[in-house]
């Protein structure tokens, strides 16, 4: 497959490039078209797809929505605005390489500018990949995207602190690796204390690290001054709907009042970020 980078996303490439070099930015998650208009409406310089957020608005778990799914939503969401979308490409809908090779070919299509491969297997029991093939899992999507030409960036993430494994020195062997096997950016959701991000941050500079942010446990000024360069907030945006959501639905079912829909935003100011 010879996939051609269009000028559009070789230009959003370019520019999430270049914010990962220096500095830290906020990369909030949308779920679908509408909310990835409305963060970029609100200055964000880029987004980055939720595989959670968007499994729960197609009425399913995380994890459980095809790669033909996943591709359809990466390209409605980066064909929605004009700012870098980074793609939760979960394990890349593959075990063995080749294969996340093949499909992160597909993905670098859509018009993405960021692309992130994790080492989870969802099996309880034995939750990472073993290390070799996790590492050349890495390398098998860098390869793909230096294929590509799209100049994508590469997101290595190693998930044991979410996955029943949180061991720093584990984490940080295989983000070391697959800094070496050729991810831009490496990340560990599920690390909060100051010790663990700067020793990952530490570990493997000069290359980016993005720190997931789901509740309040930290503030932007925080993580830059531990040099992270990126922040993201993965399904909490998603969750936040679902809770404004619920309460007022609720509020209807239980008591038989209205309370809540008072709050909700006027539909005048919904429609100005969403545009034609």
């Amino acid at each position: 497959m010879d996939a051609q980078p269009t000028t559009a996303a070789l230009s959003r490439s370019e520019v999430f490039r270049e914010l990962h070099r220096s500095g830290c930015f906020v990369v909030p998650n949308p779920w679908d078209r509408g909310s990835a208009r409305l963060l970029a409406g609100l200055g964000f310089r880029a987004l980055a797809t939720t595989s959670s957020g968007f499994a729960a608005s197609r009425g399913r778990a995380d994890h459980y929505v095809t790669l033909e799914e996943t591709l359809a939503q990466l390209q409605s969401v980066a064909d929605a605005v004009e700012i870098p979308v980074n793609a939760d490409f979960e394990g890349g809908f593959a075990i063995m390489p080749a294969d996340v090779g093949a499909n992160v070919l597909l993905a670098a299509e859509t018009g993405i500018a960021g692309l992130s491969i994790e080492d989870s297997t969802g099996d309880s029991s034995n939750p990472l990949f073993d290390f070799k093939l996790a590492t050349e899992r890495i390398a098998a999507a860098r390869h793909a995207i230096d294929e590509s030409g799209t100049g994508i960036l590469l997101t290595g993430r190693s998930e044991g602190f979410i996955a029943g494994r949180p061991d720093l020195a584990e984490t940080i062997r295989r983000l070391t690796a697959y800094a070496e096997a050729g991810a831009d950016c490496l990340f560990a959701p599920g690390i909060r204390s100051k010790a663990e991000i700067s020793a990952i941050v530490k570990a493997v500079s000069p290359k980016a690290v993005n720190v997931l942010v789901g509740s309040d446990f930290t503030t932007v000024a925080e993580l830059r001054d531990l040099g992270v360069r990126r922040i993201s907030v993965g399904g909490a945006l998603a969750r936040a709907a679902w809770t404004g959501f619920l309460q007022a639905a609720k509020e209807i079912a239980e008591q038989g009042t209205f309370t809540g829909l008072s709050r909700a935003l006027p539909f005048a100011e919904i429609n100005r970020f969403m545009g034609s």
